[in-house]
């Protein structure tokens, strides 16, 4: 695991997250015309098997010993109640993205349905951004020599198709789909549980929200 991936959390009995609940805007008659892709993952029904990692590394070709997405093993407590469990991670695609600000070639950008993606023939390998993600989530592509990162499968949406983390995950822990849509499935979850994000206070407003952190963190 990298360093900077290891720093996603801040240490075993300090993760830092904020109630969504508290920051998440109610949808809008406008806001509905216009898609804004997010994720709901489950960290209860997470079994760490890393078939998410397995299938984002198949369907998008990442080069070997890098990720996309991968899958933090979190302990909580001390023994005889120490508790574990896996907390999936990839790039949060936020409301405000620190890494687009950062890009001196602009080769970093977000689309307006949300997702923040890399143009490879603008990227200059600089790796601001990597030092603005506050995520760990991007690295420079060992053989394109261009940084890499989570697209939310651009290739497979625009053809009406699921992530494919989301699409292989055993346990059904990752849920993907458009948060301005109050029919989908990742639309409702959120909805109907308490969520939280990852570093809310880092002010990009994160579009990955957790289900169950709150029980696995405050059930010690």
């Amino acid at each position: 695991m990298e360093i900077s991936r290891r720093t996603f959390l801040i240490s075993l009995n300090g993760l830092m997250v904020s109630c969504a609940a508290l920051t998440t805007a109610p949808l809008t008659a406008a806001a509905s015309e216009n898609k804004r892709w997010g994720m709901a993952v489950d960290v209860r029904k997470c079994v760490g098997c890393m078939a998410c990692r397995a299938a984002c590394k198949s369907e998008n070709n990442v080069p070997l010993g890098s990720h996309r997405t991968w899958v933090e093993e979190q302990e909580k407590g001390l023994y005889p109640q120490a508790i574990q469990f896996y907390l999936p991670a990839l790039c949060n695609h936020c409301k405000k993205p620190s890494c687009v600000k950062v890009c001196p070639v602009k080769a970093t950008y977000q689309r307006p349905d949300g997702v923040v993606a890399v143009k490879d023939s603008s990227c200059i390998g600089c790796g601001a951004c990597i030092q603005a993600c506050p995520y760990g989530a991007r690295f420079v592509d060992p053989i394109k020599k261009v940084v890499n990162k989570c697209s939310f499968c651009l290739h497979r949406i625009e053809k009406g198709l699921s992530v494919a983390c989301a699409e292989n995950c055993v346990g059904r822990a990752r849920v993907f789909g458009d948060l301005n849509d109050p029919n989908s499935q990742v639309r409702k979850i959120i909805d109907s549980h308490t969520v939280m994000t990852i570093k809310q206070e880092s002010g990009n407003g994160p579009m990955i929200f957790y289900v169950g952190l709150d029980t696995m963190m405050g059930g010690v």
